[in-house]
């Protein structure tokens, strides 16, 4: 007989501490994998909003004046304890929502690359100098902070995605507040604790856990100054407009639906092990997951055979437990999904596919570890002779699904992938050089891969897509990150007359 699951209540984290969040409705938090409640998480309240935000607004000014070597040296220390953690964090990323543990200690590094980029703090903010623009006037730039600021992250990668946001904005000298998702919140709290570990001040970083109260009350608020979301396009739309009504700074990433195009030419076994990677992994709960592949020409059969082969054969379960597990990877191919509501959408889709006409060559929708009383399991599905008219086709789906669309030409290709709404992420798989440049060159979407199936830039780069994607003019992490925490201000400096200091016998270096 199993033991009791200790159900453990998920806190605020603010001016440096956890606290209770106001008296509010709460959330449980599952575990995917046995369809456990493990925790509960309050829906939010406006005054918790209110209490991070002063605390952040209080500690601004002292933050903001900090050199950003000594920013930078809070990085340091922060990736060094992330790295002493690095299996507990992909552990509770894998417990609160779903992915194996390989997969979890993937997005552990994808964030902890965006902390090492932003320990370059005093290169990233160089500004720029001309001399002598004018008699005996120079010309100079900065890049100053832009006070407090707010991310509110999606479920899919607790831990990476508020690492896109966060290192960038605080070495900036930005005050942050975050609000994760409800479903998977415990990995906010984790970094709060190990930032305060690293010697962060106490109100620099805070957390509000909560729903859509926390976030109207983050969007309307004066103080904060910009808001970075990723997640859904209607509600990516959403804050965009509420928080520019608003007169804040807004990036927000939507929604996805990723071709990878597949011509006659291309390496059909390296094809087939890039769409069952990028469809499947992580249970397809990734915006940059390959939703749709574009079969040109007489492809098409061979690729169906090959991915259905590969689809009935995924091993998944509970990315804690198999044969590995000791060793801290399960073996396992692909988890559950995040919670019952969501398999059951997920499902519904699926069964709309098969209602619209379109040809369900593999089915997961009765994987047997997804039964009333266990987790929330699904097996990979594989859709043939999908059409554009198809809703399984124009939506995103957000779960393990992957549907075969047949053209018969490279423009019939590139032509439907630019009449999407989304153009977050696309892919190309060919050796033809001249067909890859070609495809680069005219295709509308803001991620491309060439034999790449997931084209996710590195931290040192910038994250976004194109159309419904992306709402706002900066793309997230790297130099767009910097651009988008920072004001941009113009110096012109002339000195007719000055004191000469005396001489001085000791190194400087910066206070």
């Amino acid at each position: 007989m199993n033991a009791p699951v200790t159900v453990t209540q998920i806190q605020n984290w603010i001016n440096g501490a956890a606290v209770p969040a106001r008296p509010a409705d709460v959330s449980p938090v599952f575990n995917p994998a046995t369809g456990e409640i493990t925790a509960q998480v309050t829906t939010g309240h406006a005054d918790d909003v209110a209490a991070a935000v002063a605390a952040a607004a209080s500690a601004f000014p002292a933050w903001a004046a900090t050199t950003p070597l000594r920013r930078a040296r809070v990085m340091f220390k922060f990736k060094e304890l992330l790295e002493r953690d690095a299996k507990r964090i992909a552990a509770t990323i894998t417990r609160e929502h779903g992915k194996v543990f390989s997969d979890a200690m993937g997005e552990f590094t994808r964030g902890l690359e965006v902390v090492e980029f932003a320990c370059g703090a005093p290169q990233l903010l160089k500004g720029e100098i001309t001399d002598q623009v004018g008699g005996g006037i120079d010309a100079y730039s900065l890049r100053q902070p832009l006070g407090v600021v707010a991310g509110i992250t999606p479920f899919n990668f607790p831990f990476m995605v508020p690492l896109w946001m966060i290192p960038i904005a605080l070495v900036c000298g930005n005050t942050f507040v975050l609000k994760p998702s409800e479903r998977d919140p415990s990995c906010s709290l984790i970094v709060a604790e190990l930032l305060k570990e690293a010697g962060l001040p106490d109100g620099v970083f805070n957390v509000v856990q909560g729903g859509k109260t926390c976030v109207d009350a983050i969007l309307h608020h004066p103080e904060v100054q910009a808001v970075s979301f990723v997640g859904s396009t209607p509600i990516a739309q959403y804050i965009y407009a509420t928080g520019t009504a608003n007169g804040k700074r807004v990036q927000a990433l939507g929604g996805a639906k990723n071709h990878m195009v597949v011509m006659p030419d291309a390496d059909l076994k390296q094809a087939v092990d890039a769409l069952v990677g990028a469809g499947y992994g992580s249970a397809g709960e990734r915006c940059m997951a390959i939703s749709v592949a574009v079969a040109v020409g007489d492809i098409g059969d061979k690729l169906v055979d090959a991915l259905a082969e590969r689809a009935r054969t995924l091993k998944i379960g509970n990315g804690l437990q198999g044969e590995g597990a000791a060793s801290g990877d399960s073996g396992m191919d692909m988890g559950p999904l995040v919670t019952r509501d969501h398999l059951n959408k997920v499902k519904g889709y699926v069964d709309l596919g098969v209602a619209e006409g379109a040809q369900l060559v593999v089915d997961g929708r009765a994987h047997p570890a997804g039964t009333p009383d266990g987790g929330f399991f699904m097996g990979g599905c594989l859709f043939d002779q999908v059409t554009p008219a198809m809703r399984i086709y124009k939506e995103e789906i957000f779960g393990p699904v992957l549907s075969v669309v047949r053209v018969q030409t490279f423009d019939e290709a590139v032509n439907l992938i630019n009449a999407h709404e989304y153009g977050n992420g696309t892919a190309v798989f060919t050796r033809d050089g001249d067909a890859a440049r070609e495809f680069v060159q005219r295709i509308q979407v803001g991620m491309v891969g060439v034999n790449v199936p997931i084209p996710v830039p590195m931290s040192f780069h910038s994250f976004g897509g194109w159309k419904r994607s992306l709402f706002g003019d900066h793309h997230i992490y790297g130099p767009e990150g910097v651009r988008f925490y920072t004001r941009y201000k113009s110096v012109m400096q002339r000195w007719p007359s000055g004191i000469k200091d005396g001489a001085q016998f000791v190194m400087p270096t910066m206070k």
